[in-house]
């Protein structure tokens, strides 16, 4: 999954698929689910002090709000294949890149959105400060990013391969 400047997500057909299915559950039977469990606490009594009731609505707003998120980013999707493996960074990409130019202090990451990645890959946005330094830059490219205290890090472009999933 890659986002553009647009807001149009781009999706692989099986990223797609998955957040459908998703959203299809999510809309349909677990729905029905939380409504069922919302309506058995309503008849235990006073709602006031009734803590299976609170729950089931507070996981009912949590539930409305996914089938929410899901269909806001289906609706901009654009299904497509994966970034091409040229070596360049761009969202989609599974990144290594290693700090300050010392090859023994790498990280790995995915740059893109964690609707997709389902593995134990750390998820970088293209918007973040490291997204937006290292996007475009080419295996060997050094770029620098500010970090949330103000000050500034190096690192360089040691990897760049398309998300396979």
């Amino acid at each position: 999954m890659t986002q553009t400047s647009e807001n149009v997500t781009w999706l692989t057909q099986a990223a797609y698929d998955q957040l459908k299915t998703e959203l299809d559950y999510l809309s349909g039977p677990a729905r029905v689910e939380i409504a069922k469990k919302i309506e058995a606490a309503r008849e235990e009594g006073d709602l006031r002090e009734n803590g299976g009731y609170h729950a089931a609505k507070e996981e009912q707003g949590k539930q409305e709000l996914r089938i929410r998120q899901l269909t806001q980013l289906l609706e901009k999707a654009k299904v497509g294949e994966a970034p091409s493996d040229s070596g360049v960074v761009a969202p989609g990409m599974v990144v290594t890149v290693a700090f300050d130019g010392d090859p023994d202090d790498t990280m790995r990451f995915l740059l893109g959105s964690r609707e997709v990645a389902g593995d134990d890959l750390d998820i970088y946005s293209p918007q973040s400060p490291l997204g937006t330094a290292i996007n475009g830059k080419k295996v060997g490219e050094d770029a620098t990013y500010e970090l949330p205290n103000g000050k500034k890090a190096a690192v360089k472009v040691m990897e760049a391969k398309p998300y396979t999933g």
